[in-house]
């Protein structure tokens, strides 16, 4: 048998961290001409519950997604201040927006049912409708070809322009006229979440001026108190504007392993999922009905990892 590699989870943050050329980006104040840049990803917050997720499927020759072999060597703590980011830097050119109106123009409509698939096999809601816009809305298996070979995409996770998301310009503005969300959006993230109510998804879509990433984060961080969180919510005038990206809960980027939630199986097309979360100093696994300490969590095999900010971070 061949050894599985073992790669260290810092080792494969560092590699998502660095300097990546373009050596195919058109600028437009250079009248669309190719000049040599690059991007650096960084993080703008950083929130209360952190996940990492990692990359365990790739294509096989016969177009198939099959499992990468890989351990990983995952600490207790991990430390991401060196990560943050600061805003463009002396000699950095910021790049100019795309016309995002022409681009919703031509949005196709998104199937939701598609979108559905695609996340029970384990992708984010915006990458699955980066993903089905990308070949034409419906399509579930060119759409995974195109997230395998984009997964890896800076903006693969970020919500659609305004109108792309629900597909096309004419539903985003329907949606937008009540409080931020679509039933079919709400109705997702309350699969996906799978332990928050309607109410619930829909006041932080609506806090969150419709991403459902976001919405997920502010979620998770009010668990403390999160009623009284959401009746806050709901009790605010409609027409008040949104919160800025600057009220984001942010702090130290020291960060502990709280959970992870890994894959049975060898394919996307079969297989369990199971959590595990560490209470007390002990692993304890999820798996459906079923809850018992576990004795060898599968630290180096998870597919999603929990980070928490770790206690006395600000």
């Amino acid at each position: 048998d061949k050894p599985v590699p073992h790669l260290a989870l810092m080792d494969c943050i560092d590699s998502w961290a660095a300097d990546t050329a373009l050596d195919d980006l058109r600028w437009p104040h250079l009248g669309n001409a190719v000049h040599p840049s690059s991007q650096r990803l960084r993080f703008k917050t950083f929130p209360k519950y952190l996940w990492v997720q990692t990359q365990r499927y790739e294509l096989a020759p016969n177009w198939q997604p099959v499992k990468i072999e890989v351990e990983l060597d995952i600490p207790d703590e991990i430390d991401l201040n060196k990560y943050r980011g600061h805003g463009p830097q002396d000699g950095e050119d910021v790049l100019a927006e795309e016309d995002e109106a022409k681009t919703a123009a031509a949005a196709p409509a998104i199937s939701e049912a598609a979108v559905g698939q695609l996340m029970d096999m384990g992708f984010s809601m915006n990458g699955c409708k980066r993903a089905l816009t990308a070949v034409g809305g419906s399509d579930v298996e060119s759409a995974m070809t195109w997230i395998f070979e984009h997964n890896t995409d800076p903006d693969f996770n970020d919500p659609l322009p305004e109108g792309d998301a629900s597909g096309g310009a004419a539903a985003s503005a329907a949606a937008g006229a009540s409080d931020g969300a679509d039933d079919a959006m709400v109705m997702s993230l309350v699969a996906s979440l799978g332990c928050f109510t309607i109410d619930q998804v829909r006041a932080a879509l609506k806090q969150t001026n419709g991403a459902a990433d976001r919405a997920a984060d502010w979620l998770f961080s009010h668990m403390d108190d999160l009623d009284a969180a959401v009746a806050s919510v709901s009790a605010s005038a409609p027409e008040s504007a949104p919160k800025s990206e600057a009220t984001l809960d942010d702090g130290d980027g020291k960060y502990r392993l709280l959970g992870m939630i890994s894959h049975i199986g060898k394919s996307t097309a079969s297989g369990h999922y199971v959590a595990h979360i560490k209470k007390e100093g002990k692993w304890v696994i999820f798996n459906d009905e079923k809850v018992a300490v576990s004795e060898n969590p599968p630290l180096p095999h998870a597919y999603l990892y929990l980070f928490e900010r770790a206690a006395g971070s600000s």
